[in-house]
């Protein structure tokens, strides 16, 4: 049986602030709907202080902030941007399209097609997150998206040069330096002056991942992600120095970000403790960092590596870093989480950051029920029929007759006695006036 030896706060307080977050959006995304780019204007003065002539960037303005990135920051996005095209390319080459004849002339067949218009949200405000250009942008490019809008926010009513740069060597058609929820809204429902897309990819805080759930069905989404989430896993053979620095490098993310540990070893677990405590107060983002330790951070101590994945599982984490001596069993144990880092040499921030999987994954539990961003939320998997063999046209449409009687559905019936008349001379009763 699990013990905890430090708690996140209740339940009930996180909820109670959700509450205010689905109001305040629920509030931003009427006011554009009905006032459009009037509303994301004002938005933007209110809270990122930014209010150019255009929030959509020239080709020449483009140019010229690129031109400004040193060119080892230019060579550095360059290399992680194939990574993450590479692995991207591989996922789509998984995914087969296919015709199959299942009967005499029955050609049943299916293709992917990409939504012709995605928005992908790269978040700022405080960080420039270059990293989420490309897991969005790369991949709907190699989904074969043809119009990608991209949105990101100033930074103290700066342009982040960096961001842009990673936008647009990514491959973005549109890029617009607005953030928070008026840029999900207005990619979503469209303005003045900027059309609407299909669908919205990247994570966010708070208040965009709730822009987005109030916004599925109208436009589709990638999934809900946001705010970031670590788990360690970790045996007696753990450094817990290590664990406490990959522990706080998700923390700073912002200051709702839940980081746990779940250990074998009551040691582990208290030197853990003891070395996030030493390490916080020289943290350059100590103020994000520390109320998410404070407020969300836990630590429990569990009694074998069986409970251990039990829990894991439990709590269907975005990112699972597993320090323990097999991490590979995490494979095939676990069964709820975003993605997995297996061993010392792999941890969260790779993936964050530089190492070709997508770090657009699932929190608040959805790991229970999807995956992260990849190729294939890009893409609507289709089918289509074609039946051109007389006995099969017979044998189908008789079949729907019956089918279809014995859920009272006579129309439908009726298009099935159809083809069984044309195909093979079948008598139709009920049109004989």
């Amino acid at each position: 049986m699990a013990e905890i030896l430090k708690h996140a706060v209740p339940k009930a307080e996180v909820a109670a602030s959700l509450d205010q977050v689905r109001e305040t959006v629920a509030g931003v995304i009427a006011d554009v709907r009905e006032r459009g780019d009037a509303a994301v204007r004002a938005y933007s003065e209110k809270f990122d202080k930014w209010s150019p002539d255009s929030f959509r960037l020239s080709a020449d303005e483009v140019e010229e902030i690129v031109a400004s990135v040193p060119q080892q920051v230019i060579d550095d996005i360059r290399f992680v941007q194939e990574q993450v095209r590479s692995f991207a390319r591989h996922q789509l080459d998984s995914m087969g399209e296919f015709e199959v004849e299942t009967l005499p002339g029955v050609k049943l067949g299916q293709k992917h097609i990409p939504v012709q218009a995605a928005g992908a949200y790269i978040p700022g405000g405080r960080y420039p997150l270059t990293a989420s250009a490309h897991m969005t942008i790369v991949t709907a490019k190699v989904a074969g998206v043809p119009r990608v809008v991209a949105c990101t926010p100033p930074i103290h009513g700066e342009i982040p040069a960096a961001t842009v740069a990673a936008m647009h060597l990514a491959g973005a058609d549109e890029i617009w330096l607005l953030g928070g929820v008026q840029a999900v809204a207005a990619m979503a429902v469209g303005t003045d002056t900027m059309e609407p897309v299909n669908l919205i990819a990247g994570p966010g805080n708070a208040y965009v991942a709730e822009a987005k759930r109030q916004l599925f069905g109208e436009i589709g989404i990638d999934l809900f992600a946001g705010p970031t989430e670590i788990l360690v896993l970790a045996d007696d053979r753990a450094d817990p120095f290590v664990c406490a620095v990959d522990l706080l490098s998700q923390a700073e993310h912002g200051p709702d970000s839940p980081a746990v540990l779940i250990t074998t070893s009551r040691e582990v677990a208290e030197k853990t403790i003891a070395e996030v405590e030493r390490l916080l107060p020289g943290m350059p983002t100590r103020d994000y960092a520390e109320p998410a330790w404070r407020n969300h951070g836990q630590v429990h101590v569990v009694g074998s590596v069986d409970e251990l994945y039990e829990l894991a599982d439990a709590f269907a984490f975005e990112h699972v870093e597993v320090l323990t001596a097999e991490p590979r069993l995490a494979l095939e144990r676990m069964t709820q989480y975003g993605a997995l880092f297996l061993g010392e040499g792999t941890c969260v921030s790779f993936g964050d950051k530089v190492i070709g999987t997508n770090h657009v994954l699932p929190t608040r539990g959805a790991a229970r029920y999807t995956g992260g961003l990849w190729v294939g939320k890009y893409l609507k998997t289709v089918t289509y029929q074609e039946v051109t063999d007389t006995a099969s046209q017979a044998l189908l449409g008789r079949l729907c007759g019956r089918a279809s009687r014995v859920e009272l559905f006579e129309g439908h019936a009726r298009s099935g006695d159809v083809r069984a008349a044309r195909a093979a001379g079948d008598a139709l009763p009920w049109n004989e006036a």
